[in-house]
C-alpha cells in the first residue's frame, strides 16, 4: 500500500480520470466494483466532476464528456513541478499540446497532450490537489502503461520530457520496459501486441489493483461491463482487461 498527501515526484503517474456520458453511471459501476465512494462537485466551474475515494483517500476522478464524439476513456496524468517547462519539452520532443496549460481553481495547473505515436496524456502541477492519496492497494491504481506501435520513438520522447530510464523486460515475443525514476519503476511502456486491430490507437492504460482477478471479472460483467482480454497470469500478478458499462477500457491486476 502507498498513501500520500504531498505532491508526487515529477514523472510519476499521479492521477487518472475517466470521461463518460454519465458520471452517475460511472459512480454506480466503479462503486460496486471497487468499493469506491464518490462526491460530484456541485460548483458549475468544475462541470460535474466527481472524485472517487477509497477509505477516505482519493483514488480517481470522473468527468462528463464535452463532445458527443469524445471517446469514453481513462486518462493518465503525470506529475510535474513546472508545467510550462513540461509543455516546452513536449513540443521540442515531437509531441503535441492539445489543450494549453490552464489553472483548475487552486487545485493545480494542467495540460493535455499527445506523444508522437498519438497516445493522450495529461501533466499536472499540484496545488491543493496532489493526486492519488492511495495507490497499489485493492481498489486503487496499481500500474499505468504506454502502448504504441513506435516503442523506440516513444521511449525517446518520454525520456526527453520526464527523464525516464528504462528497465528492459523484452523477449522474442514482445517489447516492453519499465519507466524508471531514481532507479524505481513508476510505470511501463511497450509495443501493441501482434494482432492488435489497426483502429486501436496508441494509448495509456490504467490498471487497478484487486484482491481476486477472476471474481472482479465476474463482478464487472454482472454490472454490465465486458471482458476485452481474458484473465491470465504474469510474474507480477493475474491480469485481465475489461470495459465498463459505458465502454471505457481498463485493466485489473491482483495485488
Amino acid at each position: 500500500m502507498v498513501t500520500r498527501d504531498t505532491a508526487w515526484l515529477p514523472g510519476t503517474p499521479c492521477w487518472v480520470d475517466i470521461s463518460v456520458d454519465s458520471v452517475e453511471k460511472a459512480v454506480t459501476f466503479y462503486g460496486s466494483l471497487f468499493g469506491w465512494e464518490a462526491g460530484i462537485n456541485p460548483d458549475p466551474q468544475f462541470g460535474g466532476y466527481a472524485i472517487f475515494t477509497k477509505d477516505g483517500k482519493r483514488v480517481a476522478g470522473a468527468a462528463p464528456v464535452q463532445d458527443p464524439n469524445q471517446p469514453h476513456v481513462w486518462t493518465t496524468t503525470i506529475a510535474t513541478d513546472d508545467i510550462e517547462q513540461t509543455v516546452a519539452k513536449i513540443k521540442s520532443a515531437g509531441g503535441q499540446v492539445t489543450m494549453d496549460p490552464m489553472d483548475v481553481a487552486d487545485l493545480g495547473r494542467m495540460v493535455v497532450a499527445t506523444d508522437p505515436a498519438g497516445a493522450v496524456f495529461c501533466a499536472w502541477q499540484s496545488g491543493t490537489h496532489t493526486g492519488f492519496g492511495l495507490a497499489n492497494e485493492p481498489g486503487s491504481v496499481s500500474w499505468n502503461e504506454n502502448m504504441s506501435r513506435d516503442w523506440d520513438g516513444n521511449k525517446k520522447f518520454y525520456t526527453e520530457v520526464f527523464g525516464y530510464e528504462y528497465g528492459d523486460m523484452s523477449s522474442d515475443e514482445f517489447s516492453y520496459a519499465t519507466l524508471d525514476l531514481n532507479g524505481a519503476p513508476v510505470g511501463g511502456i511497450g509495443t501493441l501486441p501482434p494482432g492488435t486491430p489497426d483502429e486501436m490507437p496508441a494509448n495509456w492504460t490504467t490498471y487497478f489493483g484487486v484482491s481476486d482477478t477472476d471474481a472482479s471479472v465476474a463482478k464487472a460483467v454482472e454490472l454490465g461491463g465486458k471482458v476485452v482480454k481474458e484473465a491470465f497470469d504474469t510474474p507480477n500478478g493475474r491480469i485481465a482487461i475489461l470495459a465498463d458499462d459505458q465502454g471505457a477500457v481498463f485493466g485489473i491486476v491482483s495485488v
